[in-house]
């Protein structure tokens, strides 16, 4: 497995075309695995706002006084998301494309001062737009993973998730399989999407002087059939997290 940084890659704004760039920048091969930080993605497609373009509502103004935060900003999250599983001390959201995150995974940085950034509205089909055209230009067969920063559970320090998928399924399914003393594997998931996100995290960097675009090559993981990120979703009714965390909003 080979990993490496797509160099050259100027400041995106609304309307570049990544898949461009990419192949401008680099010689890409088949099964490559290609990692865009979804930061660069929403900009291409022109998902950046101003808090003053936002009227908080009544419920955005309850949460921001136990938040002590913005109510435009508290807003900007309600806009964004389906469900709010926590209301502090952290703004624990499941969005509208069912991605769970902290305050709607809205990012001021390495965007222009005054502004903000979503995450694209469907990841999914954003890594199908690039990687289609990144196929019709290459004429390689590549599978792409769009990426963000989260936290998690029970341990400090945030690493890179998938969050939008193309021709790779996110999780690979060991069950049925035997482990080195014969044993049947049974409910062993394997989230091969997070862990190639995380990879390329290590070499994306943050801050000024990050890398957007990673490349992975030697991993023939690149799928014929279509795969989404929902895919690795777990259903509300099997979450004890989600329940939980439910229980203790209502308590």
């Amino acid at each position: 497995m080979e990993a490496f940084t797509v160099e050259n890659v100027p400041l995106i704004k609304a309307g570049d075309d990544i898949a461009s760039i990419i192949c401008q920048n680099a010689d890409v091969m088949d099964n490559d695995i290609i990692i865009i930080a979804s930061t660069i993605v929403s900009k291409a497609e022109g998902r950046m706002f101003r808090l003053e373009e936002i009227e908080a509502s009544e419920e955005a103004a309850r949460i921001a006084q136990k938040q002590q935060a913005d109510p435009l900003f508290v807003q900007a999250v309600l806009d964004r998301s389906r469900d709010i599983l926590l209301e502090s001390p952290i703004f624990l959201v499941e969005t509208n494309n069912g991605h769970v995150c902290i305050k709607a995974g809205i990012d001021a940085s390495n965007v222009d001062r005054g502004f903000l950034v979503d995450l694209p509205a469907d990841p999914d089909a954003s890594a199908e737009n690039i990687g289609q055209r990144i196929e019709d230009i290459t004429g390689r067969k590549i599978s792409v993973i769009i990426t963000d920063t989260n936290g998690r559970a029970f341990k400090i320090g945030q690493t890179g998730v998938a969050v939008g998928l193309y021709r790779i399924h996110p999780i690979k399914d060991w069950k049925g399989e035997k482990d080195l003393f014969g044993n049947i594997l049974q409910i062993t998931e394997e989230s091969i999407a997070d862990e190639i996100a995380g990879t390329a995290n290590l070499l994306m960097g943050e801050g000024g002087s990050g890398y957007p675009i990673v490349i992975i090559r030697g991993m023939e993981l690149r799928s014929d059939d279509k795969a989404s990120v929902k895919e690795m979703y777990r259903n509300s009714s099997q979450d004890i997290i989600r329940k939980g965390l439910c229980s203790l909003r209502h308590a």
